[in-house]
């Protein structure tokens, strides 16, 4: 076993969310799609915490740490319909933590989906108008609270720093428990976090899979620099040349599912949201795993994974977007 991932064993988290979320085969979307590859789902959707999803991963060790720190507020930022900030949310209230949430766009006259639990939950929304003003008022708002006498804790958009990609690094050591490792993992990608811990969790327990992120809403040159950016941060918190491992990964980014941008679905989306419900009975949200999962769907078609065995959609959640 490689040293780092002894350590990452030992990092603290969270006693939520402890056991492996499921896995599952998609023979009848496999089927459907005249599929050479088996097909199998890791479904983070089901992970049974406020809604589940990739963000409680990242949050068991980064609000784990914000706690060492002393933390009685949890402070971060994301679209109206986040849900990095509904999974924020629901791990303060469980903690009898206060949260501050700072949400790019106008509030809604009537809470729906995200928003809606946001408020259920007991989170202070915060409106900016534009997503330039996330990263400012996010600082203004630690820095008042602080002052109050508050112990503040940042959490960045989607959780997205070493300590919470190192999250899905050990994903991949879950994943093997239950089953031998796929060919190909794809997945959705926007802040990075999710894809520079799977590939890095790929790196260290020696595995050759092709870890493939469908970008969300970003290009891909500035999706792969901020990916590697973070595995390079992983190593002042495990012992491994990091900086090194970021250099020669294979980072790989699809940004041709974007369509109109973030929060906007596409006819491929919409395709692949309606085939996964009727074949799988899956639930992908519009714009962000069903963009995935049209990746997914083309690259079966044009066969692009022909040489792959088994290929595994790995479902970051977001399913409460469907109810927005």
């Amino acid at each position: 076993m490689h040293p780092a991932l002894s350590a990452l064993a030992s990092l603290p988290r969270l006693p939520f969310a402890e056991a492996p979320s499921p896995l599952e085969p998609m023979d009848r979307l496999r089927a459907a799609l005249s599929a050479g590859p088996r097909l199998l789902v890791k479904r983070d959707d089901a992970i049974p915490v406020g809604f589940g999803g990739n963000k409680i991963r990242k949050l068991r060790l980064v609000v784990a740490h914000a706690l060492a720190e002393g933390a009685d507020t949890l402070v971060t930022t994301g679209g109206i319909q986040s849900n990095h900030c509904r999974a924020t949310a629901a791990i303060a209230a469980k903690l009898g933590l206060r949260c501050v949430i700072v949400a790019n766009g106008a509030p809604q006259p009537s809470p729906t989906a995200n928003a809606l639990l946001d408020r259920l939950l007991g989170a202070e929304v915060e409106y900016v108008a534009t997503r330039e003003e996330r990263a400012p008022r996010l600082q203004a708002v630690a820095e008042r609270l602080a002052s109050e006498g508050r112990r503040p804790f940042v959490i960045p958009l989607g959780a997205s720093t070493p300590l919470g990609a190192l999250a899905f690094a050990d994903a991949i050591g879950e994943l093997l428990q239950q089953s031998d490792a796929p060919d190909v993992i794809v997945h959705a990608t926007s802040s990075g976090g999710t894809q520079a811990g799977l590939a890095a969790g790929c790196a260290l327990h020696g595995l050759k899979t092709r870890v493939l992120g469908i970008s969300a809403d970003d290009p891909a040159a500035s999706l792969a620099a901020g990916i590697r950016g973070i595995v390079a941060g992983m190593g002042d918190l495990l012992p491994f040349d990091a900086a090194r491992l970021a250099a020669s990964l294979a980072v790989e980014v699809d940004d041709g599912f974007v369509g109109g941008g973030y929060g906007m679905a596409t006819n491929a989306s919409s395709e692949a949201q309606q085939l996964a419900a009727r074949t799988e009975a899956l639930f992908v949200d519009h714009t962000y795993t069903a963009k995935a999962l049209a990746g997914l769907i083309a690259s079966l078609r044009a066969g692009r994974f022909a040489a792959a065995r088994t290929v595994l959609f790995w479902h970051t959640g977001g399913q409460v977007g469907l109810f927005a």
